[in-house]
């Protein structure tokens, strides 16, 4: 059984960077995709970016594109998203979420075999 826990939120202001991680427990991590997912309050819960489970696919939420990179470590059993030039409406709860499909990570489907807890991020102006 894989677990998922994340780390690296805080506070941060506006412009700055931040790097969550998300490490997984257990020898399966590689065959994963892997998500991050945010929810604000009020908002809808929103995929900002996937990966495959080797790395050679990813996506990026128009939001966040050309500031965000999502990455890998599989050695590591670890899932990292840079977070750059944080803007006012990034703060939410960022999510790590994994299935061994990663056309489900990319569809955003809420029944993902696996969810991490969740790390807060918040943007000051």
């Amino acid at each position: 059984q894989v677990q998922l826990v994340e780390s690296g939120g805080g506070l941060v202001q506006a412009g700055g960077s931040l790097r969550l991680s998300c490490a997984a427990s257990g020898r399966t991590f590689s065959s994963y995709a892997m998500g991050w997912f945010r929810q604000a309050p009020g908002k809808e819960h929103e995929l900002v970016s996937a990966i495959s489970w080797s790395g050679g696919n990813t996506y990026y939420a128009d939001s966040v594109k050309g500031r965000f990179t999502i990455s890998r470590d599989n050695g590591e059993n670890t899932v990292y998203l840079e977070m750059n030039s944080l803007k006012p409406e990034d703060p939410a709860v960022y999510y790590c979420a994994a299935d061994s499909s990663y056309a489900a990570v990319r569809n955003s489907a809420r029944n993902l075999e696996l969810w991490g807890q969740g790390t807060l991020v918040t943007v000051s102006s």
